[in-house]
């Protein structure tokens, strides 16, 4: 037993203890982000995460960069355009970068959590039925790609007394609907024109998600706790689309190995879904089980790594909306109690960086691509001492290299976030000012 681990007599007898730092330091191992790969491949990486927050275009870039040893952008653009990786809206609600093989499962995984947003506009769907609200948008996107705009256009035509945004929005949320490249390309990326999962894919390719585990139930169906149909009242939604293999107990074992050790209401946070307790309890003979400092049940992988909380944790630069940091319930595993909500103003999230493994500041990237100039401003919560910020200067002038393509200079000790006359190829890291800028 470590000296962050210890044991705590509960009912039924002693359970182990992780301090935060125990679980900071398994968090990250199981994240890549205590030691880069260097065996995990682009497509590799992106399935043990069970996924990348791609709100944006650069984050799965950025993220990627801090966990592979020799990521290459292209290799992530030459993905996208071979259609071996997709961009949708699966967890939370959000866009995000997965396999073909993950998109197809896990969108119908958390597709009650999306048509419960629809609650909220339901004035505005007034008369519209979601069946066949969602058939016309599916022939509207398979026809040809179609940006959103295109798509309230073509909607309102049938429902012109419905909203604009709720119709969309109604189409986003009952159909899969994937963004078609160039969009998320390296340095070429296009606005956002959307088709649907089966029409960029192919009907039925790779329709399963890779377990864990090869075991499944036995009539390899959802069960009712794993939220997949329809329960808005008046509303139908086309039945042949849901894969039958989904087992979401095999979902939760991926989530474990990339997110754990990890509570119920950990999980369910990831995924935004609830009455998740019942899969977990099924899988509980297969788990380890521990608590956290406040008693907190926690399950996670008999064999996972759970390295000891002294291990080193290297400064690491993550994007906005990284899921590492949106993944669990309880955050202060990642997230100091102090710094809770200081990298958002309002709708708007910052590029976050870590120091000895916790969130210790934001950086913003300012490039101008043609000219080969970029300016990378590092705004630290505290005082880092001599040691820290250096060891932030190396690790920003190797993130910099992989994104960039271009060593970066001797970094400036100037707080201004202006970059200085330079030539052709112009990398500047510099502390300075980042929120409110």
């Amino acid at each position: 037993m470590t000296k962050s681990t210890r044991t705590r007599a509960v009912t039924g007898g002693d359970v182990p203890v992780l301090s935060t730092r125990a679980l900071n330091r398994a968090t990250l191992e199981r994240q890549l982000l205590l030691r880069r790969s260097r065996e995990l491949s682009v497509k590799d990486a992106v399935t043990h995460l069970v996924g990348l927050q791609a709100q944006n275009v650069k984050p799965p870039y950025y993220a990627l960069a801090a966990r592979l040893a020799d990521f290459d952008p292209r290799e992530l653009s030459a993905l996208l355009e071979s259609r071996e990786l997709v961009r949708m809206v699966t967890l939370r609600s959000t866009i995000h970068l997965h396999t073909a093989a993950d998109a197809r499962v896990l969108r119908p995984f958390v597709q009650d959590a999306l048509v419960r947003e629809l609650s909220a506009f339901r004035g505005g769907l007034a008369g519209v039925d979601l069946g066949e609200l969602a058939e016309a948008a599916r022939e509207a996107v398979e026809a040809e790609p179609r940006t959103m705009q295109q798509l309230r256009e073509i909607l309102l035509v049938r429902w012109p007394d419905a909203d604009p945004q709720a119709l969309a929005i109604a189409a986003r949320c009952t159909l899969p609907l994937v963004q078609v490249t160039p969009r998320g390309l390296w340095r070429r990326s296009g606005q956002v024109a959307l088709t649907t999962v089966e029409k960029w894919l192919g009907p039925g390719a790779d329709a399963a998600l890779r377990p864990v585990s090869e075991d499944r139930r036995s009539d390899g169906r959802m069960p009712e706790d794993g939220l997949l149909r329809d329960r808005l009242p008046e509303d139908r939604l086309p039945e042949d689309r849901v894969p039958e293999d989904i087992v979401p107990e095999d979902i939760v074992l991926r989530y474990l190995a990339a997110f754990g050790p990890a509570s119920v209401k950990d999980m369910q946070t990831w995924a935004r879904l609830t009455r998740m307790r019942g899969v977990f309890e099924r899988l509980r003979p297969r788990l380890r089980t521990f608590r956290d400092e406040n008693g907190v049940e926690l399950f996670d992988l008999p064999d996972a790594p759970r390295p000891d909380a002294d291990t080193p944790a290297p400064p690491r630069f993550l994007p906005e909306f990284d899921n590492l940091l949106l993944s669990h319930a309880d955050r202060t595993r990642v997230v100091p109690a102090e710094y809770k909500g200081r990298t958002w103003q309002g709708n708007f999230a910052y590029s976050v960086f870590l120091l000895d493994g916790f969130l210790a500041g934001v950086w913003r990237l300012a490039e101008d691509v043609r000219r080969g100039e970029a300016v990378l401003t590092i705004e630290p919560f505290g005082s880092p001492g001599r040691a820290e910020r250096e060891e932030l200067t190396r690790e920003a002038e190797r993130m910099l290299t992989r994104i960039t393509g271009t060593p970066a200079p001797h970094p400036s000790a100037s707080p201004s976030p202006s970059p200085s006359p330079a030539s052709s190829s112009a990398y500047d890291i510099r502390f300075g000012t980042v929120i409110g800028r």
